[in-house]
Formats: structure tokens, sequence, C-alpha cells
């Protein structure tokens, strides 16, 4: 991705929140729909130049609202349950920001909301910011049902570590293997208090657009909607569909920071775990995702997830 961009509403908002915090920072003179990474980059860099608090990550994720995510915030709100909320905000994501990634995945019973940013600019206040926030918006969404087992940091604390409870509400432990939200499955059948079918078909068409607008995707995106629609396909085959070698692929996704099994493990492990939340025979899905047999697939789901996938499905 050449020239990845942020969303000017999140921009904007973050500029806002700070204004609420009695931090004075500059305003954006750009007037596009979207900023460039290193403009939001040199935006964080004032926001923490400005402030005295280690923690200011934290103190603008309870400021920012659902609204300040554009229409991918509106999209989440008028999902069903939490669940499909976390689904769109994966996959709509890079309509707010490109500059970073979410996905999730089991650790041990728990999942594990992820993000990494491809940035090195304030990381760990955005780090932060980005997981604080999703607590405060699953809170939100959910009427505050939503309860956090834990926050994991993989840097060491700014702060006092008593600060992160209080501002998060839940155990925070730091330096770990990632930067991720942990919480019990069950609550992914939180029904949300704005829930508009309706609406949310009609935003995911716009979201779909806007999707299409940001320009060519990165390839690392690509190769996981191929996965998705053709899990059974090997990397060369992939590659066939691209119209490149394997071993062109290889490098490319190389620069991007990825390799083709990581991607294809991530894109599998999901579209498992749907079909088991569905009820799908473990036999079925085995065979659906190219696996040579039951017990190839369910080495592969305790590897991605720590349980056996009987055990998943209960």
């Amino acid at each position: 991705m050449s020239n990845p961009t942020v969303i000017r509403r999140f921009s904007q908002a973050l500029v806002e929140a700070a204004e609420r915090l009695g931090i004075a920072t500059p305003q954006l003179a750009c007037e596009d729909d979207r900023v460039r990474l290193d403009v939001h980059d040199a935006l964080w860099q004032q926001l923490s130049e400005a402030s005295d608090d280690p923690l200011i990550g934290l103190q603008l994720a309870v400021h920012l609202q659902v609204g300040h995510l554009d229409v991918a915030g509106l999209l989440l709100m008028s999902c069903e349950t939490l669940g499909e909320a976390l689904e769109m905000y994966i996959e709509y994501h890079p309509i707010v920001s490109q500059g970073g990634e979410v996905w999730f995945h089991h650790v041990d019973g728990l999942l594990a909301l992820c993000y990494t940013g491809h940035y090195d600019v304030c990381r760990e206040a955005r780090s932060e910011m980005s997981l604080g926030y999703a607590i405060h918006l699953a809170r939100w969404c959910s009427g505050g049902r939503f309860e956090p087992d834990a926050v994991e940091f993989r840097h060491a604390p700014l702060d006092d570590p008593d600060r992160y409870r209080a501002l998060l509400g839940c155990p925070v432990h730091f330096e770990s293997a990632e930067d991720r939200l942990l919480f019990r499955s069950d609550m992914l059948d939180l029904p949300l208090i704005q829930a508009n079918p309706a609406l949310r078909d009609q935003l995911r068409g716009l979201a779909d657009q806007m999707l299409s607008r940001l320009g060519e995707k990165s390839l690392s995106i690509t190769v996981s909607e191929l996965v998705q629609q053709h899990p059974q396909l090997s990397k060369d085959d992939i590659a066939s569909l691209l119209a490149i070698s394997g071993r062109h692929l290889s490098r490319k996704l190389a620069e991007e920071g990825f390799s083709f099994k990581h991607l294809r493990d991530r894109e599998l492990q999901v579209l498992a775990m749907r079909a088991l939340q569905r009820g799908d025979k473990i036999a079925a899905i085995s065979a659906e995702l190219g696996f040579s047999d039951e017990s190839a697939f369910s080495r592969s789901f305790r590897r991605w997830t720590g349980m056996s996938p009987s055990r998943y499905r209960t």
C-alpha cells in the first residue's frame, strides 16, 4: 500500500477530543475526505508533545464516540449482535484507517481482539487508544453489558498500572505477545441497543463502495479475500489467479510484512470458527477448507486456538 490514509473524521475527532482535555493542537489543513498517514502521524506527535499525561492514548479513547468512525461506526451500531459488529469492524477497518490491522483469535479459552499498527510514531499510545476505544464502543453499543476479561499490551506500562485499570475498568497486563483485548466468547451474543438490520444492509453497501474507492488494495488484503473465496487453493494457485509466480507472491507479501501461510491460516481459522458456530459437521468443514481429513483439520484448529473443534463448538 503506497499511500495509506485515515478518514478525516477520525483525525478531526482526535483534535476535538484533545481540546476537551485542554490540549491545544493546530487544526488539520487538509480538506480532503482522507488524511495521509504521515499527516496523521504528525498529529499524534503534536498531541503527545502537547500533553503532560503519559496515558494520552487512553484519555483520548474515552472521549471518542462511535460516530467518529463515520459510516463504519454507523454500520457497527446497526448490527444485531456484538459478534456481528466485530466482524464488520475487522472487515471495514481500512475505511477508518489503513495504518493498522485488527483480527481476532482464541487465547487460553478466551477470544482475543488484536491490533497492530503499521507505523512507529507514538506506537504505544496509539495501541492503547485503539484498544481503549474498542472497549468503550463495545460497552456503549451493548448498553454497558460488555465485560472484558483483560487488556494486554506489548509494551511496558507508561505510567502507574493502577491508572490503566481505573481507565479501562478491567485487569491490564504488559509485555505481552500482542496488543489485544480478551473476553469470553458469550460476549459475541450480546444484542446491540441500536440494532437495525435494514439500515445495516444499506450502510454495508455504502461501506463496500467506500472500500472500493480507497484505490488499489494491498496485496495482503487481496490474498486474504481470495483465500476466503477459495479456501482449498494453494499458494501457487492463488498466485496464478493474480498472474504472478508463487515465489513473486511470497516476496511481495514479505514486503508488506506477511507470509502466505500467516494469511491463509488466519482466514481458514475465521472460516472454521464461523462454520462451527453454524453447527456444520467437522467432516464437511475439513473438506470445504481443503484439509486431507478431519484429523489434519483438528490439528490445525488446535494449533490456531488451543482447543479442539468439538470443544470450541461447546
